[in-house]
């Protein structure tokens, strides 16, 4: 497989940049559509804010897991209403916003719409939460009288060691990114990102090789770990294919920024991509729009409903949704088959939650990507996927 070069200087020298530690998980896709009553929601930083209760001291995702705890289910069913007061109430923080159409609107779609069915309180939605504040932001969500809080991301939640265990009666949640530590109070979920990555970028070589392309690219965010990883298993999916397909990462230095993700896709346009892997979080929907306009072919980032979407048209869903995965989490917390301290590891070609799906496949594309999610769940892969880890966390 051939590396495509990228032109624009500055997305270039962007792509150089060092990788920080923090894990951010935003990876976009297909709004969900929130059922029930509105969440209550603060937005830090933003003039608009929207509460519900008390929020006195707050101000307002490949997603590669190498967890290996699962689910027990040796405990017995929990009562979420863990402080007692005779009401549930769910709080929610991410590092982007809430209704960004994509992965951290799907994680706060499904706390509402979990909340909703179950007649829980509407859920308390923190957003926009900079690394740096969230210390300050989840322990003024902690301070609102919530039984359970799901943090969005692993960019925020380096105060979770401390947090968990000064709210001990809070259910933690996070989707923390692989590698975080196990914590007592802490319910983890992953996903294992080369098997989401492989599928991705099998699925594109096929439409690639049937409408006659032959240059797919990924735009993401600063060529942090879980994102060398995604592409790394996208490569060798492409490979699965057709190994002369060429290929590209680049870098925009934000998930959300739609000037910097629109420079990106001109640019690889230009180069005759005719496949693009948007990476990205607020800035997801705008790259579908111009994959759209000019008739590139492209995937949602971790949304599972992609292809049922009539505002966008998407040829692949990339799945690995927040939204699924917390009513997944959240139905066996209530069951008692998930305990605090343990991980739910989603797995593709198991969990239909996760994995890459052609929207409209032939027949034969169809065949294809069933029996390579086999494969890819019986660990025909599992050496390659172990050595894409091992060099995508290196440094």
């Amino acid at each position: 497989m051939k590396r495509l070069t990228t032109t624009i200087a500055a997305l270039a020298a962007l792509s150089l940049l060092a990788a920080a530690c923090g894990d951010d998980d935003d990876g976009g896709g297909a709004a969900a559509t929130t059922a029930g009553g509105a969440a209550a929601t603060t937005t830090a930083g933003g003039d608009a804010t929207t509460t519900a209760g008390d929020t006195s001291g707050t101000e307002e995702t490949i997603p590669s897991t190498d967890a290996s705890t699962e689910g027990s289910g040796a405990g017995g069913a929990m009562d979420l209403d863990t402080n007692g007061d005779g009401k549930v109430i769910i709080g929610v923080a991410t590092p982007g916003p809430r209704n960004d159409g994509a992965y951290y609107q799907a994680l706060v779609d499904g706390v509402t719409k979990f909340s909703t069915d179950n007649d829980y309180e509407d859920p308390i939605i923190v957003d926009n939460i900079k690394p740096e504040e969230a210390a300050t932001q989840l322990d003024g969500l902690a301070r609102q009288n919530v039984d359970m809080i799901a943090v969005g991301a692993g960019e925020i939640a380096d105060p979770l060691p401390d947090l968990t265990a000064k709210y001990d009666k809070v259910i933690w949640y996070c989707n923390c990114g692989g590698g975080f530590q196990e914590l007592p109070n802490l319910i983890q979920s992953g996903d294992d990102g080369s098997e989401i990555g492989f599928s991705a970028g099998y699925a594109t070589g096929l439409l690639m090789k049937d409408k006659g392309v032959t240059k797919a690219a990924m735009i993401g965010n600063n060529s942090f770990n879980f994102e060398k990883e995604s592409f790394g298993a996208f490569r060798l999916g492409l490979d699965q294919v057709d190994p002369s397909y060429e290929w590209t990462y680049v870098a925009t230095g934000s998930f959300n920024d739609v000037a910097a993700a629109t420079e990106a896709f001109n640019n690889l346009k230009a180069q005759g991509v005719g496949a693009i892997y948007p990476y990205l979080g607020g800035s997801h929907e705008a790259v579908v729009k111009l994959s759209n306009e000019n008739d590139v072919i492209t995937m949602s980032a971790g949304a599972a409903n992609a292809c049922e979407r009539t505002d966008l048209t998407y040829q692949i869903a990339v799945k690995f949704d927040a939204g699924e995965y917390v009513a997944t989490i959240l139905e066996e917390i209530q069951s008692g088959e998930l305990q605090r301290g343990e991980t739910r590891v989603f797995h593709v070609g198991v969990d239909d939650s996760v994995g890459a799906v052609i929207c409209k496949p032939t027949p034969d594309q169809e065949t294809k990507m069933k029996d390579m999610l086999a494969k890819i769940a019986a660990g025909d892969f599992k050496a390659e996927f172990d050595k894409n880890r091992t060099e995508a966390y290196a440094s």
